[in-house]
Protein backbone atom coordinates (compact mmCIF):
# COMPACT_ATOMS: atom_id res chain seq x y z
CA UNK A 1 0.00 0.00 0.00
CA UNK A 2 3.36 2.11 0.45
CA UNK A 3 3.48 5.31 -1.98
CA UNK A 4 -0.18 4.74 -2.81
CA UNK A 5 -0.77 8.74 -3.34
CA UNK A 6 2.42 9.19 -5.84
CA UNK A 7 0.97 9.96 -9.29
CA UNK A 8 2.05 8.90 -12.21
CA UNK A 9 3.54 11.14 -14.80
CA UNK A 10 5.19 13.72 -11.76
CA UNK A 11 8.31 14.59 -13.86
CA UNK A 12 6.47 15.20 -17.31
CA UNK A 13 3.61 17.69 -15.26
CA UNK A 14 6.21 19.39 -13.72
CA UNK A 15 8.06 20.08 -16.43
CA UNK A 16 5.35 20.96 -18.45
CA UNK A 17 4.11 23.64 -15.74
CA UNK A 18 8.20 25.18 -16.23
CA UNK A 19 7.72 25.61 -20.32
CA UNK A 20 4.44 26.98 -19.41
CA UNK A 21 6.04 29.71 -17.11
CA UNK A 22 8.91 30.09 -19.51
CA UNK A 23 6.69 30.65 -22.70
CA UNK A 24 4.65 33.18 -20.50
CA UNK A 25 7.76 34.89 -19.62
CA UNK A 26 9.17 34.95 -22.76
CA UNK A 27 6.00 36.49 -25.06
CA UNK A 28 6.10 39.11 -22.16
CA UNK A 29 9.77 39.94 -22.58
CA UNK A 30 8.93 39.57 -26.41
CA UNK A 31 6.39 42.95 -26.20
CA UNK A 32 7.76 44.67 -23.28
CA UNK A 33 11.35 44.60 -23.35
CA UNK A 34 13.15 46.87 -26.12
CA UNK A 35 15.87 43.53 -27.18
CA UNK A 36 12.90 41.50 -28.14
CA UNK A 37 11.33 43.89 -30.40
CA UNK A 38 14.26 44.26 -32.58
CA UNK A 39 13.00 43.71 -36.44
CA UNK A 40 14.85 40.22 -38.04
CA UNK A 41 15.19 40.27 -41.72
CA UNK A 42 13.86 37.69 -43.27
CA UNK A 43 11.08 37.28 -40.25
CA UNK A 44 7.51 35.45 -41.35
CA UNK A 45 6.04 39.09 -40.85
CA UNK A 46 7.91 40.58 -42.92
CA UNK A 47 7.52 37.84 -45.49
CA UNK A 48 3.57 38.04 -45.39
CA UNK A 49 3.94 42.13 -45.71
CA UNK A 50 1.43 41.95 -42.38
CA UNK A 51 -0.46 45.40 -41.80
CA UNK A 52 0.90 48.00 -38.83
CA UNK A 53 -2.70 47.16 -36.95
CA UNK A 54 -2.06 43.54 -37.12
CA UNK A 55 1.50 43.85 -35.58
CA UNK A 56 -0.04 45.66 -32.72
CA UNK A 57 -2.76 43.35 -32.38
CA UNK A 58 -0.40 40.72 -32.59
CA UNK A 59 1.54 42.23 -29.37
CA UNK A 60 -1.69 42.76 -27.77
CA UNK A 61 -2.79 39.17 -27.58
CA UNK A 62 0.77 38.12 -27.35
CA UNK A 63 0.86 40.24 -23.81
CA UNK A 64 -2.32 38.85 -22.50
CA UNK A 65 -1.30 35.05 -23.59
CA UNK A 66 1.62 35.07 -21.69
CA UNK A 67 0.31 36.46 -18.61
CA UNK A 68 -2.60 33.79 -18.91
CA UNK A 69 0.17 31.18 -19.67
CA UNK A 70 1.50 31.92 -16.37
CA UNK A 71 -1.71 32.24 -14.61
CA UNK A 72 -2.16 28.70 -16.03
CA UNK A 73 0.88 27.03 -15.04
CA UNK A 74 -0.51 26.58 -11.20
CA UNK A 75 -3.28 24.68 -12.54
CA UNK A 76 -1.01 22.67 -14.70
CA UNK A 77 0.75 21.89 -11.68
CA UNK A 78 -2.31 20.70 -10.26
CA UNK A 79 -3.50 18.35 -13.31
CA UNK A 80 -6.49 20.68 -13.81
CA UNK A 81 -8.16 19.33 -17.07
CA UNK A 82 -9.79 22.68 -17.24
CA UNK A 83 -6.39 24.78 -17.23
CA UNK A 84 -4.78 21.74 -19.75
CA UNK A 85 -7.53 22.59 -22.34
CA UNK A 86 -6.99 26.84 -21.56
CA UNK A 87 -3.43 26.23 -21.87
CA UNK A 88 -3.71 24.52 -25.31
CA UNK A 89 -5.52 27.36 -26.80
CA UNK A 90 -3.43 30.04 -25.33
CA UNK A 91 -0.49 28.11 -26.63
CA UNK A 92 -1.80 27.58 -30.31
CA UNK A 93 -2.63 31.48 -30.00
CA UNK A 94 0.66 32.25 -29.15
CA UNK A 95 2.36 30.33 -31.71
CA UNK A 96 0.33 32.29 -34.57
CA UNK A 97 0.46 35.35 -32.65
CA UNK A 98 4.23 35.30 -33.33
CA UNK A 99 3.80 35.41 -37.11
CA UNK A 100 2.64 39.37 -36.58
CA UNK A 101 5.44 40.16 -34.59
CA UNK A 102 8.42 41.10 -35.96
CA UNK A 103 11.09 40.07 -33.67
CA UNK A 104 13.53 36.97 -32.83
CA UNK A 105 12.28 33.37 -33.64
CA UNK A 106 12.29 32.05 -29.76
CA UNK A 107 9.43 32.72 -27.96
CA UNK A 108 6.94 31.49 -30.97
CA UNK A 109 9.45 28.15 -30.90
CA UNK A 110 8.70 27.74 -27.38
CA UNK A 111 5.46 28.17 -27.77
CA UNK A 112 5.27 25.52 -30.26
CA UNK A 113 6.98 23.29 -28.31
CA UNK A 114 4.55 23.70 -25.06
CA UNK A 115 1.67 23.10 -27.21
CA UNK A 116 3.24 19.90 -28.73
CA UNK A 117 4.32 18.79 -25.01
CA UNK A 118 0.36 19.41 -23.74
CA UNK A 119 -1.12 17.37 -26.46
CA UNK A 120 1.55 14.35 -26.14
CA UNK A 121 0.97 14.39 -22.32
CA UNK A 122 -2.92 14.99 -22.24
CA UNK A 123 -3.29 11.67 -20.36
CA UNK A 124 -1.73 13.34 -16.87
CA UNK A 125 -4.67 16.33 -16.99
CA UNK A 126 -7.30 14.51 -15.02
CA UNK A 127 -8.43 16.38 -12.26
CA UNK A 128 -11.89 17.87 -12.14
CA UNK A 129 -12.96 21.74 -11.59
CA UNK A 130 -12.93 22.26 -7.68
CA UNK A 131 -16.92 21.75 -6.72
CA UNK A 132 -17.34 25.62 -6.64
CA UNK A 133 -15.61 27.55 -9.30
CA UNK A 134 -16.08 30.54 -11.02
CA UNK A 135 -17.41 30.06 -14.59
CA UNK A 136 -20.28 31.94 -14.29
CA UNK A 137 -18.54 34.70 -12.60
CA UNK A 138 -15.38 34.45 -15.36
CA UNK A 139 -18.16 34.83 -18.23
CA UNK A 140 -19.87 37.85 -16.16
CA UNK A 141 -16.83 39.55 -15.70
CA UNK A 142 -15.45 39.15 -18.61
CA UNK A 143 -19.16 40.48 -20.46
CA UNK A 144 -18.75 43.09 -17.82
CA UNK A 145 -15.42 44.50 -18.40
CA UNK A 146 -15.97 44.48 -22.46
CA UNK A 147 -19.02 45.95 -22.25
CA UNK A 148 -17.82 48.95 -20.07
CA UNK A 149 -14.89 49.26 -22.23
CA UNK A 150 -16.88 49.46 -25.80
CA UNK A 151 -19.52 51.83 -23.76
CA UNK A 152 -16.55 54.32 -22.53
CA UNK A 153 -14.79 54.86 -25.37
CA UNK A 154 -18.03 55.53 -27.26
CA UNK A 155 -18.88 58.27 -24.94
CA UNK A 156 -15.01 59.69 -25.44
CA UNK A 157 -16.02 59.59 -29.43
CA UNK A 158 -19.24 60.88 -28.94
CA UNK A 159 -18.18 63.99 -26.90
CA UNK A 160 -14.67 64.48 -29.06
CA UNK A 161 -14.70 66.17 -32.34
CA UNK A 162 -14.90 63.07 -34.26
CA UNK A 163 -16.46 62.89 -37.60
CA UNK A 164 -17.91 59.59 -37.64
CA UNK A 165 -21.43 57.89 -37.41
CA UNK A 166 -22.64 55.51 -34.89
CA UNK A 167 -21.67 52.62 -36.73
CA UNK A 168 -18.18 53.46 -36.96
CA UNK A 169 -17.59 54.75 -33.01
CA UNK A 170 -19.34 51.18 -32.19
CA UNK A 171 -16.55 49.55 -34.69
CA UNK A 172 -13.96 51.70 -33.15
CA UNK A 173 -14.95 51.07 -29.93
CA UNK A 174 -14.80 47.27 -30.27
CA UNK A 175 -11.28 47.13 -31.96
CA UNK A 176 -9.43 49.09 -29.29
CA UNK A 177 -10.04 46.30 -27.07
CA UNK A 178 -7.49 44.28 -29.11
CA UNK A 179 -5.49 47.35 -29.75
CA UNK A 180 -6.83 47.67 -33.60
CA UNK A 181 -7.33 50.95 -35.44
CA UNK A 182 -10.79 51.18 -36.27
CA UNK A 183 -12.49 53.41 -39.28
CA UNK A 184 -12.37 56.62 -37.03
CA UNK A 185 -10.10 59.09 -38.41
CA UNK A 186 -8.70 61.04 -35.05
CA UNK A 187 -8.21 64.91 -35.30
CA UNK A 188 -5.06 64.89 -32.89
CA UNK A 189 -2.61 61.74 -31.97
CA UNK A 190 -3.53 62.32 -28.13
CA UNK A 191 -7.06 61.48 -28.86
CA UNK A 192 -6.24 58.66 -30.66
CA UNK A 193 -3.68 57.06 -28.15
CA UNK A 194 -6.21 58.03 -25.38
CA UNK A 195 -8.64 55.50 -26.63
CA UNK A 196 -6.55 52.96 -27.98
CA UNK A 197 -5.16 52.67 -24.10
CA UNK A 198 -9.10 52.55 -22.68
CA UNK A 199 -9.99 50.04 -25.03
CA UNK A 200 -6.63 48.02 -24.28
CA UNK A 201 -7.15 48.42 -20.58
CA UNK A 202 -10.36 47.05 -20.43
CA UNK A 203 -9.40 44.54 -22.89
CA UNK A 204 -6.92 43.25 -21.13
CA UNK A 205 -8.46 43.69 -17.50
CA UNK A 206 -11.16 41.47 -18.96
CA UNK A 207 -9.16 38.32 -20.48
CA UNK A 208 -7.07 38.58 -17.36
CA UNK A 209 -9.75 38.90 -14.63
CA UNK A 210 -12.24 36.23 -16.16
CA UNK A 211 -9.20 33.58 -16.21
CA UNK A 212 -8.76 34.37 -12.63
CA UNK A 213 -12.28 33.96 -11.78
CA UNK A 214 -12.11 30.72 -13.96
CA UNK A 215 -9.00 28.52 -13.14
CA UNK A 216 -8.92 30.10 -8.94
CA UNK A 217 -8.94 27.54 -6.56
CA UNK A 218 -12.24 28.11 -5.25
CA UNK A 219 -12.88 26.81 -2.04
CA UNK A 220 -16.35 25.08 -1.29
CA UNK A 221 -17.79 25.98 2.39
CA UNK A 222 -18.16 22.64 3.70
CA UNK A 223 -21.18 21.95 6.28
CA UNK A 224 -22.36 18.82 7.97
CA UNK A 225 -25.59 17.14 7.00
CA UNK A 226 -27.57 16.30 10.38
CA UNK A 227 -27.46 12.62 8.69
CA UNK A 228 -23.93 12.76 8.95
CA UNK A 229 -23.40 14.03 12.07
CA UNK A 230 -25.60 11.16 13.30
CA UNK A 231 -23.44 8.77 11.14
CA UNK A 232 -20.14 10.51 12.73
CA UNK A 233 -21.43 10.45 16.51
CA UNK A 234 -22.40 6.77 15.92
CA UNK A 235 -18.18 6.40 14.74
CA UNK A 236 -17.24 7.86 17.89
CA UNK A 237 -15.28 5.44 20.36
CA UNK A 238 -13.02 5.73 23.47
CA UNK A 239 -9.89 5.48 21.57
CA UNK A 240 -8.76 9.15 20.62
CA UNK A 241 -9.47 12.23 22.78
CA UNK A 242 -10.04 14.75 19.56
CA UNK A 243 -12.06 12.46 17.79
CA UNK A 244 -15.49 14.65 18.79
CA UNK A 245 -13.94 17.65 17.14
CA UNK A 246 -14.85 15.61 13.72
CA UNK A 247 -18.28 17.01 14.65
CA UNK A 248 -17.63 20.37 13.49
CA UNK A 249 -20.50 21.35 10.78
CA UNK A 250 -17.52 23.30 8.75
CA UNK A 251 -16.30 19.89 7.16
CA UNK A 252 -16.76 17.54 4.47
CA UNK A 253 -16.34 13.80 5.00
CA UNK A 254 -16.06 10.42 3.27
CA UNK A 255 -16.48 7.29 4.50
CA UNK A 256 -15.71 3.69 4.09
CA UNK A 257 -17.21 0.90 1.71
CA UNK A 258 -18.23 -0.29 4.90
CA UNK A 259 -19.15 2.77 6.51
CA UNK A 260 -17.08 1.54 9.62
CA UNK A 261 -14.88 4.53 9.02
CA UNK A 262 -14.55 8.02 7.90
CA UNK A 263 -12.84 10.87 7.06
CA UNK A 264 -13.66 14.35 7.96
CA UNK A 265 -11.37 17.08 6.54
CA UNK A 266 -11.65 20.89 5.15
CA UNK A 267 -10.61 22.52 1.64
CA UNK A 268 -7.99 25.58 2.60
CA UNK A 269 -5.77 26.77 -0.06
CA UNK A 270 -5.69 23.48 -2.42
CA UNK A 271 -5.02 21.59 0.60
CA UNK A 272 -8.06 18.90 1.59
CA UNK A 273 -6.97 19.48 5.66
CA UNK A 274 -8.03 16.49 8.13
CA UNK A 275 -7.68 16.92 11.94
CA UNK A 276 -6.75 13.66 13.82
CA UNK A 277 -7.34 10.42 13.62
CA UNK A 278 -10.48 8.57 11.90
CA UNK A 279 -13.19 7.97 12.98
CA UNK A 280 -14.67 4.18 13.77
CA UNK A 281 -12.49 1.02 13.67
CA UNK A 282 -9.08 1.15 13.19
CA UNK A 283 -9.01 -1.77 11.00
CA UNK A 284 -11.75 -0.18 8.88
CA UNK A 285 -9.76 3.71 8.42
CA UNK A 286 -7.85 2.22 5.17
CA UNK A 287 -11.37 1.88 3.56
CA UNK A 288 -11.94 5.71 4.61
CA UNK A 289 -8.36 7.00 3.92
CA UNK A 290 -8.42 5.33 0.15
CA UNK A 291 -11.57 7.04 -0.51
CA UNK A 292 -10.81 10.24 0.86
CA UNK A 293 -7.39 9.78 -0.92
CA UNK A 294 -9.39 9.64 -4.10
CA UNK A 295 -11.29 12.86 -3.24
CA UNK A 296 -7.80 14.48 -3.67
CA UNK A 297 -7.08 12.76 -6.87
CA UNK A 298 -10.29 13.74 -8.49
CA UNK A 299 -9.89 17.55 -7.56
CA UNK A 300 -6.09 17.61 -7.28
CA UNK A 301 -6.25 18.73 -3.79
CA UNK A 302 -3.01 17.97 -1.60
CA UNK A 303 -3.81 15.25 1.22
CA UNK A 304 -2.90 16.57 4.85
CA UNK A 305 -3.52 15.61 8.20
CA UNK A 306 -2.76 17.30 11.21
CA UNK A 307 -3.29 16.29 14.56
CA UNK A 308 -3.41 12.16 14.45
CA UNK A 309 -1.91 9.82 16.79
CA UNK A 310 1.30 7.92 16.73
CA UNK A 311 -1.63 4.59 15.41
CA UNK A 312 -2.98 7.47 12.86
CA UNK A 313 0.61 8.30 11.82
CA UNK A 314 1.28 4.74 10.90
CA UNK A 315 -1.40 4.51 9.06
CA UNK A 316 -1.27 7.54 7.00
CA UNK A 317 2.37 6.11 6.16
CA UNK A 318 1.31 3.25 4.61
CA UNK A 319 -0.47 5.57 1.44
CA UNK A 320 2.91 6.92 1.40
CA UNK A 321 2.78 10.16 3.54
CA UNK A 322 5.64 11.50 5.58
CA UNK A 323 5.15 12.12 9.33
CA UNK A 324 6.68 15.15 10.86
CA UNK A 325 6.41 15.27 14.98
CA UNK A 326 4.68 18.44 15.68
CA UNK A 327 4.12 18.51 19.51
CA UNK A 328 2.16 16.94 22.28
CA UNK A 329 -0.91 16.68 23.67
CA UNK A 330 -1.38 17.11 27.36
CA UNK A 331 -3.43 14.38 28.91
CA UNK A 332 -3.69 14.42 32.87
CA UNK A 333 -5.26 10.91 34.64
CA UNK A 334 -7.70 12.25 37.42
CA UNK A 335 -7.23 9.22 39.46
CA UNK A 336 -3.50 10.49 39.84
CA UNK A 337 -4.09 14.22 39.70
CA UNK A 338 -3.43 16.21 43.45
CA UNK A 339 -2.84 19.46 44.62
CA UNK A 340 -0.27 17.86 47.20
CA UNK A 341 3.34 18.11 46.75
CA UNK A 342 6.42 20.48 45.56
CA UNK A 343 5.78 20.08 41.98
CA UNK A 344 2.42 21.43 42.54
CA UNK A 345 3.24 24.12 44.24
CA UNK A 346 2.78 27.00 41.62
CA UNK A 347 -1.17 25.68 40.78
CA UNK A 348 -1.66 25.38 44.92
CA UNK A 349 -1.12 28.85 45.72
CA UNK A 350 -2.59 30.13 42.47
CA UNK A 351 -6.16 28.41 43.15
CA UNK A 352 -5.76 29.80 46.85
CA UNK A 353 -5.11 32.92 45.74
CA UNK A 354 -8.54 33.28 43.71
CA UNK A 355 -10.67 31.13 46.50
CA UNK A 356 -9.25 33.80 48.75
CA UNK A 357 -10.29 36.76 46.40
CA UNK A 358 -13.61 35.38 46.46
CA UNK A 359 -13.87 33.39 43.11
CA UNK A 360 -15.36 30.21 43.44
CA UNK A 361 -16.13 27.09 39.82
CA UNK A 362 -19.29 25.74 39.42
CA UNK A 363 -19.03 22.59 37.28
CA UNK A 364 -22.04 21.95 35.17
CA UNK A 365 -23.37 19.72 32.29
CA UNK A 366 -24.55 21.67 29.48
CA UNK A 367 -28.09 19.84 29.00
CA UNK A 368 -28.31 21.83 33.07
CA UNK A 369 -28.08 24.88 32.14
CA UNK A 370 -31.07 26.80 31.23
CA UNK A 371 -31.49 28.69 27.76
CA UNK A 372 -30.49 32.00 28.86
CA UNK A 373 -27.39 31.17 30.86
CA UNK A 374 -26.14 29.60 27.73
CA UNK A 375 -26.69 32.15 25.58
CA UNK A 376 -24.86 34.41 28.04
CA UNK A 377 -22.39 32.49 28.42
CA UNK A 378 -21.71 32.06 24.51
CA UNK A 379 -21.82 36.05 24.69
CA UNK A 380 -19.19 36.44 27.29
CA UNK A 381 -16.92 33.59 25.34
CA UNK A 382 -16.86 36.21 22.25
CA UNK A 383 -16.24 39.14 24.05
CA UNK A 384 -13.56 37.49 25.74
CA UNK A 385 -12.00 36.14 22.96
CA UNK A 386 -9.59 38.85 21.94
CA UNK A 387 -9.13 38.22 18.20
CA UNK A 388 -11.59 38.87 15.20
CA UNK A 389 -11.48 34.86 14.52
CA UNK A 390 -12.21 31.98 16.31
CA UNK A 391 -8.84 30.16 16.63
CA UNK A 392 -8.51 26.52 16.37
CA UNK A 393 -9.43 23.66 14.42
CA UNK A 394 -8.03 19.82 15.20
CA UNK A 395 -8.75 21.16 18.87
CA UNK A 396 -11.91 23.06 18.80
CA UNK A 397 -15.61 21.70 18.20
CA UNK A 398 -16.76 26.30 17.65
CA UNK A 399 -19.80 26.34 19.60
CA UNK A 400 -20.67 26.16 23.09
CA UNK A 401 -23.52 23.93 24.44
CA UNK A 402 -22.88 20.66 22.80
CA UNK A 403 -25.15 17.77 24.83
CA UNK A 404 -22.82 15.60 27.18
CA UNK A 405 -20.32 18.72 27.41
CA UNK A 406 -19.23 19.55 30.74
CA UNK A 407 -19.28 23.80 31.51
CA UNK A 408 -17.08 24.92 34.09
CA UNK A 409 -17.25 28.53 35.15
CA UNK A 410 -15.76 30.61 37.99
CA UNK A 411 -17.77 33.29 39.42
CA UNK A 412 -16.86 36.48 41.39
CA UNK A 413 -19.95 38.49 43.26
CA UNK A 414 -22.22 37.20 41.49
CA UNK A 415 -20.54 37.49 38.20
CA UNK A 416 -18.62 34.72 35.93
CA UNK A 417 -15.49 35.79 34.94
CA UNK A 418 -14.11 32.79 33.63
CA UNK A 419 -15.30 29.68 31.49
CA UNK A 420 -14.21 26.09 29.79
CA UNK A 421 -15.86 24.34 27.94
CA UNK A 422 -14.74 20.37 27.68
CA UNK A 423 -16.46 17.86 24.99
CA UNK A 424 -16.71 14.57 25.52
CA UNK A 425 -13.89 11.87 24.98
CA UNK A 426 -16.17 8.80 24.64
CA UNK A 427 -18.10 8.00 28.10
CA UNK A 428 -14.82 8.00 30.43
CA UNK A 429 -12.68 11.25 29.30
CA UNK A 430 -13.22 14.65 28.48
CA UNK A 431 -11.46 17.00 25.97
CA UNK A 432 -10.95 20.70 26.49
CA UNK A 433 -12.66 22.97 24.04
CA UNK A 434 -12.84 26.36 25.60
CA UNK A 435 -10.86 28.35 27.71
CA UNK A 436 -11.69 31.90 28.29
CA UNK A 437 -11.50 34.54 31.09
CA UNK A 438 -12.17 38.28 31.59
CA UNK A 439 -8.93 39.97 30.76
CA UNK A 440 -10.04 42.10 34.25
CA UNK A 441 -10.22 39.43 36.34
CA UNK A 442 -7.14 37.74 39.11
CA UNK A 443 -4.63 35.76 37.80
CA UNK A 444 -5.32 31.99 38.69
CA UNK A 445 -9.17 31.85 37.94
CA UNK A 446 -8.26 29.20 34.99
CA UNK A 447 -5.96 27.10 37.82
CA UNK A 448 -8.79 27.15 40.15
CA UNK A 449 -11.64 25.80 37.43
CA UNK A 450 -8.72 23.39 36.02
CA UNK A 451 -8.28 21.81 39.09
CA UNK A 452 -12.10 22.13 40.53
CA UNK A 453 -12.44 19.67 37.64
CA UNK A 454 -9.62 16.99 37.67
CA UNK A 455 -10.83 16.95 41.18
CA UNK A 456 -14.15 16.29 41.38
CA UNK A 457 -14.99 14.66 38.15
CA UNK A 458 -16.09 11.20 37.04
CA UNK A 459 -13.82 11.00 34.10
CA UNK A 460 -10.83 9.27 34.46
CA UNK A 461 -8.67 11.39 31.62
CA UNK A 462 -8.93 14.88 30.92
CA UNK A 463 -7.35 16.55 27.63
CA UNK A 464 -5.67 19.74 28.23
CA UNK A 465 -3.66 21.80 25.51
CA UNK A 466 -2.22 20.97 22.88
CA UNK A 467 1.52 22.13 23.02
CA UNK A 468 3.38 22.61 19.61
CA UNK A 469 6.91 21.57 19.35
CA UNK A 470 7.31 20.68 23.01
CA UNK A 471 10.45 18.65 22.89
CA UNK A 472 12.05 21.13 21.24
CA UNK A 473 11.51 23.34 23.83
CA UNK A 474 12.59 20.82 26.34
CA UNK A 475 15.99 20.36 24.46
CA UNK A 476 16.86 23.74 24.34
CA UNK A 477 16.88 24.32 27.29
CA UNK A 478 18.50 21.18 28.98
CA UNK A 479 22.12 21.76 30.33
CA UNK A 480 24.74 20.66 27.64
CA UNK A 481 21.95 21.25 24.50
CA UNK A 482 23.78 21.89 21.40
CA UNK A 483 23.80 25.05 19.38
CA UNK A 484 21.22 23.87 16.66
CA UNK A 485 18.76 22.89 19.67
CA UNK A 486 18.94 26.15 21.56
CA UNK A 487 18.95 27.93 18.24
CA UNK A 488 15.56 26.21 17.40
CA UNK A 489 14.25 26.66 20.82
CA UNK A 490 14.94 30.43 21.11
CA UNK A 491 13.19 30.66 17.49
CA UNK A 492 10.09 28.88 18.94
CA UNK A 493 10.50 31.56 22.47
CA UNK A 494 10.70 34.56 19.63
CA UNK A 495 7.87 33.52 17.56
CA UNK A 496 5.42 32.82 21.17
CA UNK A 497 5.38 36.38 21.50
CA UNK A 498 2.22 36.19 18.57
CA UNK A 499 1.01 32.62 18.27
CA UNK A 500 1.76 30.91 22.35
CA UNK A 501 4.26 28.30 21.62
CA UNK A 502 5.85 28.44 25.09
CA UNK A 503 2.96 30.00 27.12
CA UNK A 504 0.92 26.78 26.63
CA UNK A 505 3.63 24.84 27.11
CA UNK A 506 4.42 26.02 30.31
CA UNK A 507 0.42 26.02 31.51
CA UNK A 508 0.06 22.44 30.43
CA UNK A 509 3.21 21.46 32.42
CA UNK A 510 1.82 23.16 35.58
CA UNK A 511 -0.49 20.06 35.89
CA UNK A 512 1.82 17.36 35.57
CA UNK A 513 -0.10 15.67 32.39
CA UNK A 514 1.59 13.04 29.98
CA UNK A 515 2.20 13.90 26.85
CA UNK A 516 0.88 12.17 24.22
CA UNK A 517 2.90 13.04 20.89
CA UNK A 518 0.70 14.68 17.64
CA UNK A 519 1.98 14.48 13.73
CA UNK A 520 1.27 15.73 10.68
CA UNK A 521 1.25 13.95 7.70
CA UNK A 522 2.06 15.38 4.68
CA UNK A 523 2.70 14.24 0.61
CA UNK A 524 6.14 15.71 0.51
CA UNK A 525 8.64 18.13 1.78
CA UNK A 526 7.68 20.25 -1.57
CA UNK A 527 4.02 20.27 -0.31
CA UNK A 528 4.99 21.85 3.66
CA UNK A 529 4.65 25.40 2.96
CA UNK A 530 1.46 25.16 1.50
CA UNK A 531 0.34 22.36 4.48
CA UNK A 532 1.72 25.20 6.54
CA UNK A 533 -0.68 28.33 5.42
CA UNK A 534 -3.73 25.40 5.57
CA UNK A 535 -2.54 25.04 9.27
CA UNK A 536 -2.18 28.42 10.12
CA UNK A 537 -5.50 29.66 8.56
CA UNK A 538 -7.39 26.39 9.68
CA UNK A 539 -6.14 27.52 13.67
CA UNK A 540 -7.22 31.01 12.76
CA UNK A 541 -3.55 32.11 13.34
CA UNK A 542 -2.93 34.07 10.11
CA UNK A 543 -3.58 33.23 6.80
CA UNK A 544 -5.53 35.32 3.52
CA UNK A 545 -7.60 38.51 4.63
CA UNK A 546 -11.22 37.35 5.68
CA UNK A 547 -12.66 39.52 2.72
CA UNK A 548 -10.29 37.11 0.08
CA UNK A 549 -11.87 34.26 2.15
CA UNK A 550 -15.50 35.19 1.38
CA UNK A 551 -14.82 36.02 -1.85
CA UNK A 552 -13.11 32.46 -2.33
CA UNK A 553 -16.31 30.27 -0.81
CA UNK A 554 -18.81 32.77 -3.31
CA UNK A 555 -20.10 30.72 -6.84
Amino acid sequence: MAGAWRVAGATSVAVITWVTRLAGLLALVSVLVPAGRRTLRGHVAAWLELPHEATVGAATVALVTGVLLMLLATGLKRRKRRAWQLAVAAAALLAVSHLGLRHTLGAGLVSLALLIALIATRRHFIALPDPVTGRWRAIRVFLQLTVAGVAINFALLSVAPVDAGVGDRLAQSALALIGVSGPVTFPALWLEDLSAAVGLLFGIGAMLLAAYFLLRSAEPAPELTDEEVERLRGLLGERDSLGYFALRRDKFVVFSKSGKAAVTYRVIAGVALCSADPLGDPEAWPGAIEEYLDVCRRYAWTPATMGCSELGATVWARFGLEVLEIGDEAVVDTDTFTLEGRVMRGVRQAVSRTKRAGYTARIRKAEDLAAAELDELRALAATWRGTDTERGFSMALGRMGDPGSVLVTAEHDGQVRGVLQFVPWGEKGLSLDVMRRDRTADNGVNELMISELLLTTPAQHVSLNFAAFRAVLEQGQRIGAGPVARLSARTLRFFSRWIQIETLYRFNAKFQPRWVPRYLAYPAARDLPRVGVAVFEAEGLGGRPSGLLRALQRV
